[in-house]
Parts: C-alpha cells; sequence; structure tokens
C-alpha cells in the first residue's frame, strides 16, 4: 500500500474522531465511507461481527457501541433522523477485524 494513501486513510480516521466525557468516539456513519462500504445495512454487518467479536471478549458491549440518532442533511436542504452508533477505539479496531479484507481502507486498519 502507498504511504500517500497509508497518510491520507490515518487523517481521515482521526479527522472523524470526537470526544464524549473524556472517551475518543468515532461515528459508525462518519467510518462507513473511510472504510469503503457504499451502504449502511452492508456496513450494519460488519458492526454486528464487530459486537459478537467484543462480547467474545468479555467486553460489554454496551460500553463500545453506544446507539444513537443523528439529523443529517439531504439533497433537498430538508433533515432526517437516522440510525448512528458511536465506536470506541476498540470497536473501531474489531470493526476493521471484522471487514471485508479486499478493500484497502480495511486492509489497512
Amino acid at each position: 500500500m502507498k504511504k500517500e494513501l497509508i497518510t491520507e486513510l490515518l487523517q481521515k480516521f482521526e479527522a472523524a474522531c470526537y470526544e464524549v466525557k473524556g472517551v475518543e468516539c468515532w461515528s459508525a456513519r462518519e467510518l462507513q465511507p473511510i472504510f469503503n462500504y457504499s451502504e449502511w445495512r452492508n456496513f450494519l454487518k460488519v458492526l454486528d461481527k464487530a459486537k459478537e467479536a467484543c462480547n467474545a471478549a468479555g467486553e460489554p458491549i454496551a460500553d463500545h457501541f453506544v446507539g444513537l440518532n443523528k439529523m443529517v442533511t439531504l439533497g433537498s436542504g430538508a433533515q432526517r433522523e437516522v440510525e448512528d452508533i458511536a465506536l470506541t477505539r476498540y470497536a473501531c479496531y474489531l470493526v476493521a477485524q471484522n471487514g471485508d479484507p479486499a478493500k484497502p481502507a480495511i486492509a489497512f486498519a
């Protein structure tokens, strides 16, 4: 993998980070395009596998995958509420481990 692509992916990943009560979090909706998943329903399958791996590791799923809703602006300018999941760094790691390794961003992660 080219150094430029690695740098770009790392920057996108770190730029998507935000903090809630001192805990680093990432929006699953924002990670979806970074990990090159075009459809939310396909990315949800990866998130479900990552939750199973979290549980198998003895970690509480609720500590690393927090469901929430957020407003997004549609092409028409209207807004709509969509499902999202706040992920810890550990959850992001599990998502990368359970994603499609044929996708360069998943392979990098």
